[in-house]
């Protein structure tokens, strides 16, 4: 399906939100009934669930980027199920065609499965509290879900970022800027600041180092027209838009005012941050509903019981 002219008529706010209504599972947030929309006490520590939460994420990307290089049994956490797109099984590399960038893939396959390693052991080890398990991952729906909701229609051939080689960068796309913006957001709410708030700005450091080199990627492939009829440069803005629509308008594309834009900042160049419900609004594909499942997180985020307050005083913030 050509998207060309449905991108033309540049999508605005008010649609993309519809259009993430209708792909969201609408799943209420009832795992802590009754919490005010207001900013966590100051007296109380949510470490456990700011990193619980940040571990949600790494079980993701860790999937997206060990499936991609045919490493998915590494993957740790339990026995969950990552769906994947039919036909690919993520135990053989998908088809890159530039030796660099499969080592690219390879290298942050690995930071991503260190950081669900790390997280972990930060949780149960040095904390000593308690560790989610390996939540249900949607690789395929995920995806296909959150294309058709950036465009505004139903995609043919549906996306899959395990296809090829650029498709892959897209998807990786969808996930980079948003794990930087995660960390960021939740640092100011972290009561353990030489232990918890600097590792956690040391992956923050990480997460953007990937983001910056797959921006470059696709910024140096802006121009070429992708199978759905559009260039590059405008499936990237399409995924940006979406992004920004759902998590507080924080976003931008590779390309603004005609010129590169390799690092998406404010005013200030400074990163932005987004607040867990943002983040959860982006990966659930749902903005509608308070929702606590949808998307890549088909039957929600792994919450250790003794948590669930913690994460909806959390995911209440900002709304």
């Amino acid at each position: 399906m050509d998207i060309q002219n449905a991108l033309k008529k540049s999508i605005g706010r008010r649609q993309l939100l519809g259009n993430l209504g209708m792909m969201g599972a609408g799943a209420v947030l009832t795992a802590c009934g009754g919490v005010v929309a207001q900013p966590p006490a100051k007296d109380t520590n949510y470490d456990a669930a700011i990193l619980n939460f940040a571990l949600n994420l790494e079980y993701l990307e860790a999937a997206f980027y060990l499936a991609a290089v045919g490493r998915i049994a590494e993957l740790p956490g339990g026995d969950a199920e990552v769906v994947l797109p039919a036909g690919f099984d993520g135990k053989t590399s998908i088809a890159f065609t530039n030796a660099a960038v499969a080592q690219y893939a390879d290298e942050i396959a690995t930071d991503e499965l260190n950081h669900v390693v790390f997280l972990r052991a930060a949780l149960g080890d040095v904390l000593k509290a308690s560790v989610a398990p390996r939540p249900k991952i949607d690789l395929a729906g995920g995806f296909s879900a959150a294309a058709n909701a950036a465009f505004g229609t139903t995609l043919a051939p549906v996306f899959d970022p395990f296809a090829n080689e650029l498709f892959f960068l897209h998807g990786a796309f969808i996930f980079e800027d948003v794990g930087v913006t995660a960390y960021n957001g939740a640092a100011p709410y972290i009561t353990d600041k030489p232990t918890v708030l600097q590792k956690a700005a040391g992956i923050l450091g990480v997460e953007a180092y990937h983001a910056g080199e797959i921006r470059t990627l696709l910024y140096a492939q802006k121009d070429v027209v992708t199978p759905y009829g559009a260039t590059v440069e405008a499936v990237v803005d399409a995924i940006s838009k979406l992004r920004a629509a759902a998590g507080g308008g924080k976003d931008q594309g590779i390309v603004v005012n005609g010129k590169a834009n390799i690092l998406p900042t404010d005013e200030n160049s400074v990163a932005f941050a987004r607040t867990p419900r943002e983040v959860a609004n982006i990966v659930f594909l749902d903005t509608t509903s308070k929702a606590l499942k949808g998307g890549f997180y088909p039957e929600g985020l792994a919450i250790p019981t003794d948590l669930a307050d913690d994460f909806g005083v959390l995911l209440a913030i900002g709304e």
